[in-house]
């Protein structure tokens, strides 16, 4: 389910892309030694409050990922790439359960998967750090790259503070149904990080959140796969 923003409204002129392969990113005193910084978590859990602050503190762009979802849906259909359509294509999910919508959210994020590594790999062949963040990202994102990825999942467990979250960027809506869906997503995209060795950290509360996700972030290991 597309959670742009996780309701915080920002200036996007600093997205990923833009500057790229020049000299306009600048290496601050301390930087981190790693390129790429992958911030996963369900819609509403605060991603966008915790991503924008952290690329503004490393000084590096921000890169938004449902912009790609976004671009790769109108280049495809729903017969050839019918997870990334499951939304169009049945438009009564609303009725189905959260496990089962949770289902359908990591199969679309599992296809996704080629893209959003050759895009990291991108990043990485031409040194050009960003912090990439958005709904459809998985915390596997980080395998395979050595110390250039470094990956982060933000978990909130407060079903209510979702539902807050979620109404902060849609007040005219009920949003207890989507926030079961993000708890559910939430608690996947946690287990499946603990499996690789990616850091989880909670948003709330906001006062010093940034802080603990650099922290965690910076303390990391590489991530290897599970088993």
């Amino acid at each position: 389910m597309d959670g742009r923003g996780d309701g915080d409204d920002h200036d996007h002129a600093d997205q990923v892309g833009e500057g790229r392969r020049t000299d306009r990113v600048q290496t601050l005193p301390g930087a981190r030694p790693w390129t790429v910084t992958v911030v996963c978590g369900a819609s509403g859990v605060g991603k966008s409050r915790v991503a924008i602050p952290l690329a503004a503190r490393y000084g590096v762009p921000l890169g938004e990922v449902d912009d790609i979802v976004t671009a790769v849906r109108v280049l495809t259909s729903a017969e050839d790439q019918p997870e990334l359509h499951f939304w169009e294509t049945y438009p009564d999910f609303g009725s189905w359960s959260p496990e089962r919508i949770a289902d359908l959210h990591f199969s679309s994020s599992t296809v996704l998967l080629p893209a959003l590594r050759a895009v990291i790999a991108d990043h990485i062949e031409f040194d050009a750090p960003v912090v990439l963040e958005g709904d459809y990202l998985l915390p596997e994102l980080a395998i395979g790259f050595g110390d250039a990825v470094r990956a982060v999942v933000l978990e909130e467990t407060d079903v209510d503070r979702i539902a807050a979250n979620l109404g902060a960027r849609e007040p005219d809506a009920d949003h207890g149904f989507r926030a079961a869906v993000s708890l559910e997503v939430g608690a996947r995209l946690a287990a499946r990080a603990h499996d690789i060795g990616v850091p989880v950290v909670s948003p709330w509360p906001w006062l010093d959140g940034l802080d603990r996700v650099d922290t965690a972030l910076f303390t990391a290991g590489e991530a290897t796969h599970p088993g």
